[in-house]
């Protein structure tokens, strides 16, 4: 009787912690720079996405978390990976980070060589999927929207999102490829050349039109 009253409690505990980690939401945490600091303001990209969701009416079941700063390049992020993202227990994190490493190269005298670049991307994938954390890749969108490869940074921002697609390959990660997707929306939707306002204010940041755009290519990364 003892035994048998024993085994239901177990049985009763196990049931119930099931249950507790079905209801948990998906936990997603977004790593990035200024794109994705604005990302969960009005408007932004992480914003419409959490609308998107509650359309869907599956809300509930993810919660949508920014860890963006501005300014922040990939060395950055593997510096506060443990106080704004691994202390946090997320289930999945998307890396978003890659414009102000080229960027800055210019407009700071700064930025990040390819081999640190490449070497810190690696750390930290390598600290996330120890945690059993699911990691998403993003190639940097634009510096400038101009479809004839005018735009100054446009072969650095070529190599670099040629890097984050090797990495993410190389760990067995899905990839955003905003880079391949802006520059196929602008020869698209940009007849006139424009450096900025197809997708961006600025050729960098997000606006509305961007922020959707990102936003629908985030969301199949993370519904799939």
């Amino acid at each position: 009787m003892k035994n048998t009253l024993k085994f239901l409690s177990i049985l009763f505990l196990s049931i119930l912690m099931f249950s507790m980690k079905q209801d948990k939401p998906t936990k997603v945490i977004f790593f990035g720079d200024s794109i994705t600091q604005a990302g969960i303001g009005p408007g932004g990209y992480i914003t419409k996405m959490k609308e998107m969701l509650e359309k869907q009416g599956i809300k509930s079941k993810y919660q949508l978390i920014g860890a963006g700063i501005g300014g922040n390049k990939v060395y950055d992020l593997f510096l506060r990976i443990e106080d704004d993202v691994l202390a946090q227990n997320p289930d999945v994190v998307v890396i978003y980070i890659g414009v102000n490493d080229v960027w800055h190269k210019t407009s700071h005298g700064t930025g990040t060589d390819a081999d640190k670049f490449t070497g810190f991307y690696n750390a930290i994938i390598k600290k996330l999927q120890s945690k059993g954390i699911k990691v998403i890749c993003c190639t940097p969108a634009v510096i400038g929207e101009r479809t004839d490869n005018s735009n100054a940074q446009d072969g650095d921002l070529n190599y670099y999102s040629g890097l984050i697609r090797t990495i993410a390959s190389k760990y067995d990660c899905p990839l955003v490829d905003l880079r391949k997707e802006f520059i196929s929306y602008n020869l698209k939707n940009n007849p006139q050349n424009k450096e900025s306002g197809i997708l961006t204010t600025d050729r960098v940041h997000l606006n509305d039109t961007g922020n959707q755009f990102v936003a629908d290519l985030m969301m199949k990364a993370i519904l799939k």
